[in-house]
C-alpha cells in the first residue's frame, strides 16, 4: 500500500513565451510558492505543528477570477481566522488585506475569501495567513499563490485548459508514476485558468492498495479510510475531496492556476438524478437527494466557489471570453428511455435554460464557451433501457431531453449569437464533433463544435456511439478498445484553448498526458455558425 503522494511527474513542454509569462517573472520555474509538505498521508487532518499555530497543509486555491475579482480557498488544521493579503510583487512589500471567515469544524476547517477591486490584466500574488481566533497576533506560516486577472483589453489573449474525471474506476494517486501527472503538464502550459468539467471526485469509487494490470504490472494507490468504501456521510464526502489534495502536483497547480469548477454525477454517486432511490446494496442511505445534499456541502467547502453555492453561473474573462458553466445534474428530470414527446424539465430545468438563453443574448464577449458536464450527441446509457445524458440513440427528430437542446440551438441561430463553443468531459476519451444541420434530423440551428476530453486520472473507455439528431460528425477521436484502461496504460487527456488577442481566432488543442498534441482546430471569430 502506498503511503505518499507523487512528488511531481514528467511535465509537458511549456508554450511559447507570451506577455503574461514575462509578467509572471519566473513563476513557471519555481512557481514562487510556499507549499508546506504534508506529513504522513492519511484521511485525517495533518498532525498539529509543534508551534501550536494554525497551519495550511492542504495548499491554497483560487477560483472564478475575473478582471477585478477572485476567490481564494484554504483549509486549516484547527480553528483559525482566514486572512488574505495581495500584492503586485512576490516580495509582498506593499499589501492589501482581505479579512476572511472563521474556519471551524462546521466547514471542515475550510473557507473562501472573496477578493475585489483588483487591477485587470495583472499578476496577483497572494498569501493566506491563519490566525489563532483567541490571539490574532499568533499566525501560522503563510502559504502563497498567484493568479492573473482577466485582461481589460483584447490584446493580451486568453489561454485555458480543461478536463474532468479524477481518481475514478479504482485508479487513485500512484506514486510509482508520479501521481496526478496531468496537473504538472497543464501548469507548465501557463494557462490563465482551468475549467474542471465535473467528476472532480469519485465518491462511489473505493480504492484498494494495489491492482494487478493486464500485463502483470501492479498499480499502487495511496489509500485513506474515506476511500475504502462508497461515500455516504458528510465526513466521507469531505474525505474524498481531501484525498485528491494529497497529490503534490495538484497542490502546486492549484497555487498557480485558478479554476472554474462544476460537478457531475460522481461527486454523489453514479448517474444519480433528483428523487432517485438507488437500490444499491453498497449504500445504507438509498436516497440520492440525501446523499446529494451531503456531497454538495462538501463540494462547496472544498473548492473556491461563490457564496450562494450555485453551480450554474457565468464567469467573465475580459472582452474575449465568457464562460457559461452549466449544471446538468441538479435540475434534471429522471433518467428514462428519453423518448417523450414533451419534456419541460429536460436536463437543465426551465429556469437554468432561460438563464442561459438570456445570458448568451446579453453577452458581448467575442467567444462564449458553454461548459457542459455532459456531451450533447454522444450516447451515454444508464442501464439497458435508460439514458444518462441528452442523446437517446434515436437518429430522428428531437425527443426527451433533446427537445431542450433543440430549443437552445434554435435560439442561438435566430438571435444570431456568435462565437459559441461547447467544452465537456465525462465519457473518458477525447474527441471533436462538428454538428451541422445538413446532416441532422433537426435542422433549425447553426453549425457548431463540441470538444470532449478526459480523463485526468481515471479509467479510459471506448468511444461512445453518436446520435444523429443534431448531425454530429466525429472529426477526431482517440479511445481504447476495451473498458477501464488504467492511467499506466495511457489514454489520459486534457484540452487547451488559446484565443489570439490580435485576430481573435480560437485554437483548440486536444492533448494526451505525456505532452502530445493529438488534434488542433482553429475557429474564426464573429460567426453565428461554423
Amino acid at each position: 500500500m502506498a503511503t505518499a503522494s507523487g512528488s511531481g511527474g514528467p511535465g509537458g513542454k511549456p508554450g511559447p513565451v507570451r506577455r503574461r509569462s514575462l509578467l509572471r517573472g519566473g513563476v513557471l520555474a519555481s512557481a514562487g510558492l510556499t507549499l508546506p509538505a504534508l506529513p504522513a498521508l492519511t484521511g485525517a487532518a495533518p498532525a498539529l505543528a509543534l508551534s501550536g499555530r494554525p497551519q495550511a497543509r492542504w495548499g491554497v486555491q483560487a477560483g472564478d477570477v475575473t478582471a477585478s475579482s477572485g476567490l481564494v480557498w484554504v483549509r486549516s488544521d484547527r480553528p483559525a481566522r482566514m486572512i488574505v493579503e495581495t500584492s503586485a510583487t512576490e516580495s509582498f512589500r506593499t499589501t492589501r488585506r482581505f479579512p476572511g471567515p472563521l474556519l471551524t469544524p462546521g466547514s471542515d476547517l475550510t473557507g473562501t475569501t472573496p477578493l475585489f477591486g483588483l487591477p485587470p490584466g495583472e499578476q496577483i500574488h497572494y498569501r493566506v495567513l491563519l490566525a489563532d481566533p483567541d490571539d490574532p497576533r499568533r499566525t501560522g506560516e503563510p502559504v502563497t499563490g498567484t493568479f492573473r486577472t482577466a485582461p481589460a483589453r483584447r490584446g493580451d489573449g486568453v489561454r485555458l485548459v480543461w478536463s474532468g474525471d479524477l481518481a475514478g474506476q479504482g485508479w487513485g494517486i500512484n506514486p510509482d508514476i508520479g501521481g496526478y501527472r496531468a496537473f504538472e503538464e497543464m501548469r507548465l502550459l501557463d494557462p490563465d485558468f482551468f475549467l474542471f468539467s465535473g467528476d472532480t471526485i469519485y465518491a462511489d469509487g473505493p480504492l484498494t492498495g494495489s491492482v494487478t494490470l493486464p500485463d502483470g504490472r501492479v498499480w499502487h494507490n495511496v489509500t485513506t479510510a474515506e476511500k475504502a468504501k462508497v461515500a455516504e456521510t458528510l465526513a466521507e464526502y469531505r474525505g474524498n475531496f481531501r484525498y485528491n489534495l494529497l497529490d503534490a502536483n495538484l497542490r502546486r497547480f492549484n497555487a498557480q492556476v485558478p479554476s472554474i469548477v462544476q460537478w457531475d454525477d460522481h461527486e454523489v454517486t453514479n448517474n444519480w438524478y433528483p428523487g432517485e432511490i438507488l437500490g444499491d446494496s453498497r449504500y445504507t442511505e438509498q436516497s440520492a437527494d440525501v446523499l446529494a445534499a451531503r456531497a454538495r456541502q462538501a463540494f462547496t467547502e472544498y473548492f473556491p466557489l461563490p457564496r450562494d453555492g450555485r453551480v450554474h453561473r457565468v464567469v467573465r474573462h475580459g472582452p474575449l471570453l465568457d464562460v457559461f458553466v452549466l449544471d446538468m445534474r441538479t435540475h434534471r428530470n429522471a433518467n428514462s428511455p428519453n423518448d417523450q414527446a414533451s419534456d419541460p424539465v429536460g436536463i437543465l430545468g426551465r429556469e437554468q435554460l432561460e438563464w442561459l438563453k438570456a445570458g448568451l443574448a446579453r453577452s458581448r464577449a467575442m467567444w462564449k464557451i458553454i461548459a457542459a458536464d455532459m456531451p450533447l450527441g454522444l450516447v451515454v446509457a444508464d442501464g439497458e433501457t435508460d439514458f444518462e445524458a441528452v442523446a437517446n440513440a434515436d437518429p430522428g427528430a428531437p425527443l426527451g431531453r433533446e427537445l431542450q437542446i433543440a430549443e437552445l440551438l434554435r435560439f442561438v441561430k435566430h438571435r444570431r449569437i456568435t462565437g459559441t463553443v461547447w467544452l465537456t468531459a465525462d465519457v473518458h476519451h477525447t474527441s471533436a464533433q462538428h454538428y451541422d444541420p445538413a446532416r441532422a434530423a433537426f435542422t433549425d440551428f447553426a453549425p457548431f463544435w463540441e470538444f470532449v476530453t478526459g480523463p485526468l486520472n481515471a479509467g479510459a473507455f471506448p468511444a461512445s456511439e453518436l446520435d444523429a439528431t443534431f448531425g454530429p460528425e466525429r472529426v477526431f477521436v482517440k479511445a481504447p478498445t476495451r473498458a477501464n484502461v488504467s492511467p499506466a496504460e495511457g489514454y489520459q487527456f486534457y484540452g487547451e484553448v488559446e484565443i489570439d488577442g490580435d485576430g481573435g481566432e480560437m485554437t483548440v488543442r486536444l492533448r494526451e498526458v505525456g505532452g502530445a498534441v493529438l488534434f488542433t482546430k482553429t475557429l474564426q471569430p464573429g460567426l453565428v455558425g461554423q
